[in-house]
């Protein structure tokens, strides 16, 4: 895996055009457009089964939209494959992080990708040596790579999902995309604040941030734009200093009209 690298922050890194998708009779995105650029932290924010977790599944792979383009920095797809995805610099990282609790943090870093010497066995020393450096270079202090991840606190683990996901998406010649569902969820005050500076790091770092989080207090304290969904329509989307808090809460729940301009999820871009 490359070094991290810095990007333009102003390259567009990931374009979606009207995006569908249907459950059966159940219209789950109707019509979803937004973009996301390096260097930038977009909140994706709604009540349950406002299509969140559909729309990051679409760009991820896992679900096959019907209808709409995503364009992943010069490259349009109908439909993207995890594999495809994974290839051209999107990461995720659910709820349930996908850590395997038994091994360390260095081979949780390098699962699947572990360096290896004589060309079979895998170099271990090499292995914690570039995932101490992978973890400082994020910022995110840990005992040691050799702790076992069923070790870690709760913040801890995370910052070893969130590490594992920038070093699959980083590349020499683009800035990478993470896509975090929940990052601070049942978290404490103190794990979430260092969460939450992992993912600061990350716009230092030029990376492109897409997060769903359901903690409106810290969506406000860390994005740089908000989109609100409900029921599967966009219904605002722009900077967080163009809208309160308190008009968000009542989007989300239905109980106040759109009153922004700024209407890029509606398709009329």
């Amino acid at each position: 895996m490359s070094a991290l690298t810095l990007h333009d922050p102003m390259e567009q890194v990931l374009e979606i055009q009207a995006l569908s998708k249907n459950f059966g009779r159940v219209e789950v995105l109707k019509g979803i457009s937004l973009s996301l650029c390096s260097g930038e932290i977009l909140a994706l924010v709604g009540d349950n089964g406002a299509g969140k977790s559909t729309l990051l599944k679409c760009v991820t792979g896992t679900i096959t939209p019907d209808g709409g383009v995503i364009r992943l920095r010069d490259k349009e797809y109908l439909s993207l494959s995890p594999r495809r995805s994974m290839a051209e610099g999107v990461s995720a990282v659910y709820q349930d992080l996908a850590l395997v609790e038994d091994l360390d943090v260095a081979t949780n870093l390098f699962l699947g990708t572990e360096p290896l010497k004589a060309g079979f066995l895998v170099d271990r020393a090499r292995m914690h040596a570039e995932a101490g450096l992978r973890l400082k270079e994020l910022g995110i202090e840990l005992p040691s790579t050799r702790a076992r991840i069923a070790d870690l606190s709760g913040g801890q683990r995370q910052a070893v999902a969130i590490a594992r996901a920038v070093m699959q998406a980083s590349g020499k010649d683009r800035a990478g995309i993470v896509i975090l569902d929940e990052p601070t969820a049942a978290m404490g005050v103190r794990e979430s604040e260092l969460v939450l500076g992992i993912i600061r790091g990350l716009r230092e770092r030029k990376m492109a941030v897409l997060f769903v989080s359901h903690n409106l207090p810290q969506v406000f304290r860390i994005a740089d734009r908000i989109c609100v969904l409900r029921s599967g329509e966009m219904l605002w989307c722009g900077k967080t200093g163009d809208v309160s808090l308190q008009d968000v809460i009542a989007m989300m729940s239905g109980s106040q009209p759109v009153n922004g301009e700024n209407t890029e999820g509606t398709g009329d871009e």
